[in-house]
């Protein structure tokens, strides 16, 4: 699985002009899932998410996470993180899990974040969506799930 997560003061999501999910300070993630991509991916990069030391402390040092400043962590899905522009100018998704799939798997990583973090907010999979972020910083960390040999 791939993240894109980046720091903001606030952040919301809209779907035709509803706000769907809204967050204050705390992450942004963009969530994309890849074929060959297992529950064990999406449980590590949670984790991975959760954990993120980015914000800063008393010396100014990224050492404090989520549950430190007890931020939120608004979740969208967004298969385009597979987007390969290395043949050409259009991205092609081959590498990205077929969407029947890839929305099993990204309700599961949702479902594991609200067992673990009360603050999960959402997009909504497949939905032509509007995404609003302040970003703070700007702090933006590319997040790749190890590949595992074996489910």
């Amino acid at each position: 699985m791939r993240a894109v997560v980046q720091r903001v003061r606030e952040a919301r999501v809209e779907v035709e002009g509803q706000v769907v999910g809204a967050i204050g300070q705390g992450l942004l993630a963009f969530v994309g899932a890849g074929k060959g991509d297992t529950e064990a991916d999406a449980r590590w990069l949670v984790d991975k998410i959760l954990h993120l030391r980015v914000f800063e402390d008393d010396a100014g040092k990224m050492s404090r996470d989520l549950a430190d400043i007890d931020g939120g962590l608004l979740i969208v899905s967004q298969f385009t993180l597979y987007g390969d522009v290395s043949r050409g100018r259009r991205p092609s998704f081959d590498a990205a899990m077929p969407p029947e799939e890839a929305e099993r798997l990204y309700d599961r990583f949702v479902a594991m974040a609200r067992e673990k973090w009360p603050k999960v907010e959402t997009g909504r999979f497949r939905a032509e969506m509007r995404v609003l972020a302040d970003n703070d910083g700007p702090v933006t960390i590319l997040i790749d799930s190890p590949r595992r040999s074996s489910p």
